[in-house]
């Protein structure tokens, strides 16, 4: 066991640009503008590439759909999956955007919601568009839990790894840093196991193989089952920021629908989609 005073202390300030004690550009507001700029730039190299006849003016009204449903969802989400008590204690809360608060969980909803729009207003199925949209996803899941590591909060159980560190949020306001004890960077976990990994598997299933055309839906099954996997490890070593449900927390638990949804899309097969360039469907 190391001393205390070996750990590293966090003292990242969540600001790249302070101008005032609330106002200024913080770095997890950049994380959700690097994550939609990430995923629109590689939906546009599918649309090059040829995997998807999504036109460039329909790639920007699937991001544009993807913004709202991923930010509208992750706040109603967090609220109603970890803080509903909050929300009946004063709804208007819902729109304090700038005290945080924002669940993965009710953003993977708000995607779902997005893409039914996106079917509908394109006439694409609705598998290929869901393919298309998981191969992007860690992109922004990367981003948010490096910026959720820099805030300083979502923060592990106490450990006394050498890499652990001492949040200062995570005691008592005014608790002296010696009395702190160290915890995982649980957050960074995160940001490889739900970014990083994901992000290289779903990239490698939509070019290394030919499920985008001959098994539309498997890929985002499997991302989905994924997820589930890496975010059931990750919780292994974070603090629970809710109560427990089933002797669970509670990203554990809404990941089991997770897993569901993901045996489904894997389990039922979908239909052979045709060639983007204009030819019959390929032979599975």
């Amino acid at each position: 066991m190391l001393p205390l005073s070996t750990y590293w202390v966090h003292n990242l300030s969540p600001f790249l640009i302070r101008f005032t004690e609330t106002v200024g550009i913080r770095y997890y507001g950049l994380a959700y503008l690097a994550g939609f700029a990430g995923a629109w730039l590689l939906l546009r190299s599918y649309e090059k590439r040829g995997l998807t006849r999504l036109t460039a003016e329909q790639t920007g009204d699937l991001m544009t759909a993807l913004v709202i449903g991923v930010l509208a969802g992750g706040r109603v989400g967090y609220f109603l999956f970890y803080q509903p008590a909050a929300l009946l204690a004063s709804p208007l809360s819902i729109f304090s955007v700038w005290d945080g608060g924002m669940a993965s969980h009710g953003g993977f909803l708000g995607v779902a919601l997005a893409l039914a729009w996106s079917c509908a207003k394109f006439r694409l199925p609705w598998r290929h568009l869901a393919d298309l949209i998981a191969s992007t996803a860690s992109v922004g899941i990367l981003f948010g839990r490096l910026a959720n590591f820099i805030n300083g909060e979502l923060w592990g159980k106490v450990s006394m790894v050498p890499w652990a560190v001492i949040f200062p949020a995570s005691a008592p306001t005014g608790t002296p840093d010696a009395l702190i004890p160290p915890r995982h960077p649980s957050q960074l976990y995160a940001a490889v196991l739900e970014g990083f990994l994901l992000l290289a598997l779903a990239q490698w299933l939509l070019w290394r193989t030919s499920w985008l055309q001959r098994a539309p839906g498997r890929l985002t099954g499997v991302y989905l089952l994924g997820y589930a996997v890496m975010r059931a490890i990750g919780e292994v070593y974070r603090e629970p920021d809710a109560g427990l449900i089933l002797g669970l927390s509670r990203g554990t638990f809404y990941s089991i629908f997770m897993v569901f949804a993901g045996l489904a899309l894997c389990l039922i097969p979908g239909r052979p989609l045709p060639d983007p360039t204009g030819g019959p469907a390929p032979k599975s």
